[in-house]
């Protein structure tokens, strides 16, 4: 599955040290593009972490972006990730209304999505839906008639396949 032209998800290897991300920031927003999710986590090596970031933009200035992370300090390798090279999933979290008369409609949308049900007390229910970023949008409006109270959504996690380092 491709992503729509104008979205991008770029991932960056950092030394784990401190102001690594406002400098890897710095350079996106000098250039006008929107960062919509930022996701830092740990890599194997403990001295390097992984950022995935998904923006938009278009293509020649994301092309300006890597070539100028690439050249940052602490920054080991930066690049764009598509459908065809990565896995790419999110996580969210929903707190949606719930009464006892919504269970059965409920239940199918969740066994549908494959969601899980977290938490269920004083007329609400916390929902966990893993999935690519189309998934998470489809349950979310699938929900929507229940009424979301609150939602949360991790960013988008993204791995090259094959050997291929990400």
């Amino acid at each position: 599955m491709t992503q729509p032209k104008n979205i991008h998800t770029i991932s960056i290897l950092v030394a784990n040290k401190p102001g690594v991300l406002v400098r890897c920031a710095l350079v996106f927003a000098r250039r006008g593009f929107n960062i919509d999710s930022l996701v830092v986590s740990p890599s194997v090596n403990p001295k390097y972490s992984r950022m995935t970031i998904t923006a938009q933009g278009d293509l020649q200035t994301l092309d300006q972006i890597i070539k100028q992370t690439n050249k940052l300090v602490d920054v080991i390798h930066c690049g764009e990730h598509t459908g065809v090279d990565s896995i790419d999933r999110e996580l969210s979290l929903f707190k949606i209304k719930y009464s006892p008369s919504q269970k059965a409609s409920l239940s199918s949308l969740i066994r549908k999505n494959k969601a899980r049900v977290l938490n269920e007390s004083q007329g609400t229910v916390i929902l966990e839906k893993s999935g690519t970023t189309a998934e998470l949008n489809s349950f979310e409006e699938g929900l929507k008639k229940f009424g979301i109270i609150e939602m949360v959504r991790s960013g988008k996690l993204v791995m090259a396949k094959g050997r291929e380092a990400t």
